[in-house]
């Protein structure tokens, strides 16, 4: 399975990587996710390291009653939670990617979580539609 097949990408009409996180956190907002981190890549890269990478950054986003669903029914699952959306400028806009929950749940095995799993995908599908 390749990296492109674990998220939905949609790129906006914007290099203003500001504007679209922007414009992403309303999106997931209105499907009840709200973001609880944002980790800039780009700032972190050059103190770190001292390297240009370009904008990039990296949202943690919670559906609270998805997230209450399924980690009442496996607490480990916090490993891997939040759901992660990458916000970064590519030629002729910002992409944005939202990692599908079905295929980051798959390598557990637990059809106790295929419903949770099922119903964050529908909603962060609808986020990229959204924004399209």
């Amino acid at each position: 399975m390749g990296l492109q097949s674990m998220g939905y990408t949609t790129v906006l009409d914007t290099n203003d990587i500001d504007a679209a996180v922007a414009r992403v956190t309303e999106a997931l907002k209105g499907e009840g996710f709200g973001v609880l981190t944002t980790i800039d890549v780009e700032a972190t890269l050059r103190a770190k390291l001292g390297v240009e990478f370009g904008p990039y950054r990296i949202l943690g986003a919670c559906n609270p009653k998805l997230a209450h669903a399924a980690l009442t029914h496996a607490p480990a699952l916090g490993l891997l939670l939040p759901c992660n959306v990458t916000v970064r400028t590519v030629p002729g806009g910002t992409e944005i990617s939202i990692i599908k929950p079905t295929e980051m749940f798959q390598t557990l095995d637990d059809p106790g979580l295929a419903k949770v799993a099922h119903d964050a995908d529908v909603s962060l599908s609808r986020v990229v539609e959204a924004l399209k």
